[in-house]
Parts: structure tokens; C-alpha cells; sequence
């Protein structure tokens, strides 16, 4: 598929709607009661880390007011950590740490702020003032993603991540997440960072998307976005493969980042995954979900779905999976 989806060509092209996604995908495939194993980010770092997923590290966790006096000493010692809500999304609450300097700790923006102001972060983490709801919230501590220096070029300041869309274990499409100035250095699409296609077969960029526009450089390092070819790519699709058996979740959104040290990492997973991926595909989900369905899976290993994925979903044979009227 080339050019741009216009608004009339997305029925005919498969573009995956939020009330078909709702009912047809997240209501068939994914079982009510598994959902907390992914809406709470601790809970999900601890099944993934208990089958073998490569996770970062954690570091801590402060569930009551009392342990963030506690772990006051704990942070004199951490030159460099993430601070995340259990219950949170979007990125919202996440305070990521990259350095010390004296009584004060480097932010990854660049600002500096008190040990105060990071209880303080976490005291309105576990107030629920950044958790869906308003619920009140878990705060956790774990180890900064050192990224690979391949992705210095791509991205500003913050973490760069993929977004993998896994149906029945098979994963049927990418996008990276690039962070900008604009989404202040967080790869969130709708704070304005880059959101780029990725061929499942071969990890390469498609085509990148800002707020739903075509672009060809990142506006901050100037780079061309059209070079990108993952690396290790084989090894992120294995890895989002096998949440599906992890989670038991049919239909699931895996977000994974490339330490320089460790590889690929399991970053959080998604049982409501958003439709934005098929911007940044300009590809409709449907007829990779459809030819799925199709499918006899029951004796297919992750490795098989894998090898299956990067034959069939691939940019350059994608169209031979026709499309859905």
C-alpha cells in the first residue's frame, strides 16, 4: 500500500475502528479477569519477570506514606532510577531520573529537582493523582533503560520504544515511538512524538507520522527517519510472541525498549492497545487479524508464529492478504 489513507479510503483499505476493536478483538480474545495482570504496570513486571521476560530491573516499591520517609535513604544512594504509578497511562507519572549532582537529581529533561520534590512525586503518585480514575495508586522504583547508542540520531532525549500489536500470539504489526522536544522527551503520540511504521518483516521504516502528518525527518536532530532499521528485530518479535502466553491475552499492544547493555525489554503491556499504529502503517489491523482467525494455531510454537509473522505480514507481501470491504 502507498500514499495516504484519506478518511473515505479506510473501510476499504481495513483500517481497524474502536467500536469493531471493542467488541469483535478485545471482548472475543481477551478475558475480563486477565486484565489486571497488565492494567497494573508492577503486577505485569512481576509475571513477565516470573516466566523468564527480560524486564528491567526493579528497584523498589512504596505503597503507604510512611515508606517514602523509609526509602529516603535508598534514593540518597540512586544516581539514576524511574519512578513509575502501578496504575497509570499515556506516560503520565513516570519521573525518570538520569544523574545526581550533589543534593540534586538530573531529570531526563534536563531539569534539575530537590529530593523533596521526588517524595513529593511520589506521594501524589500514591494519592492517585496520575492513575486512571483517580484511584489511589502503587509507586515502584526500577533501574534506567540505558538505550542503544543506535538510536541517538532518532530521538530526543527520552526513551525510544516499539509498540507491537499481538493477535493469537502472532505478532501482525510495529511502530516506533520516537521522542521529541515537543512530547518533552516522552514517546507519547499525543504529546507529539514521532510515531514510525515498521515492516514486521524485516524491521525497517515504513513511512513516520506527528499528529497524524507525514514527516521525513525528526524535527529536533534532523535525522532521516526512512533509515531506521530495527535492530535485533527477530528477537523483539520472539519476545512479544510469548506474551500471549504469559498474559493469556488474544488481543494485546507489547512495549518493548532496547537496553545497549541487555537487549530488547518487556516495557509494559497492553490489553487495550490504540488504533494510532495504523496511521503510522498507513495499513488497516483487519486483514492481518482476519487471515489469523483463519489459521489452525493449535500446534504452533512461538517460534512458528514468528517464522509465520515475518513471511506473511511482511510490507512486501502484505497485499497479498487482500482487503477488507
Amino acid at each position: 500500500m502507498s500514499g495516504w489513507i484519506l478518511p473515505k479510503s479506510l473501510r476499504r483499505t481495513g483500517v481497524l475502528g474502536m467500536n469493531r476493536r471493542n467488541v469483535v478483538y478485545i471482548g472475543r480474545y481477551n478475558e475480563r479477569e486477565k486484565y489486571p495482570l497488565v492494567d497494573n504496570k508492577l503486577t505485569t513486571k512481576l509475571i513477565a519477570a516470573e516466566a523468564g521476560l527480560a524486564v528491567p530491573d526493579l528497584i523498589g516499591v512504596v505503597r503507604t506514606q510512611h515508606e517514602i520517609a523509609q526509602v529516603r535513604d535508598k534514593l540518597k544512594d540512586l544516581k539514576e532510577f524511574v519512578a513509575k504509578p502501578a496504575q497509570g497511562s499515556g506516560g503520565k507519572g513516570i519521573l525518570v531520573v538520569v544523574g545526581q549532582e550533589e543534593d540534586q537529581y538530573r531529570k531526563a529533561s534536563g531539569e534539575l529537582i530537590s529530593l523533596e520534590a521526588v517524595q513529593r512525586h511520589l506521594t501524589n503518585t500514591l494519592s492517585g493523582l496520575h492513575s486512571l480514575g483517580g484511584r489511589t495508586d502503587v509507586a515502584f522504583l526500577e533501574t534506567l533503560v540505558r538505550v542503544s547508542p543506535y538510536f541517538d540520531q532518532f530521538s530526543h532525549e527520552g526513551v525510544p520504544d516499539i509498540r507491537l500489536i499481538v493477535f493469537k500470539g502472532f505478532p501482525v504489526m510495529g511502530m516506533l515511538r520516537l521522542a521529541t522536544k515537543s512530547s518533552d522527551g516522552k514517546a507519547n503520540l499525543h504529546q507529539g512524538a514521532i510515531g514510525v511504521g515498521l515492516d514486521i518483516g524485516t524491521g525497517r521504516a515504513i513511512q513516520a507520522v506527528q499528529h497524524n502528518d507525514l514527516v521525513t525527518q525528526h524535527p529536533d536532530t534532523g535525522a532521516d527517519l526512512s533509515a531506521i532499521t530495527i535492530p535485533d528485530w527477530e528477537a523483539l518479535l520472539h519476545l512479544a510472541a510469548r506474551c500471549y502466553e504469559v498474559t493469556g491475552l488474544g488481543y494485546l499492544g507489547a512495549d518493548i525498549v532496547i537496553d545497549r547493555r541487555r537487549g530488547p525489554l518487556i516495557l509494559e503491556l497492553n490489553a487495550r492497545p490504540g488504533l494510532s499504529i495504523q496511521i503510522a502503517n498507513n495499513a488497516g489491523l483487519l486483514p492481518r487479524l482476519t487471515h489469523v482467525e483463519s489459521l489452525d494455531t493449535r500446534k504452533m510454537a512461538i517460534e512458528d508464529r514468528v517464522a509465520y509473522a515475518l513471511e506473511n505480514f511482511a510490507h512486501d507481501t502484505i497485499r497479498n492478504l487482500g482487503r477488507t470491504a
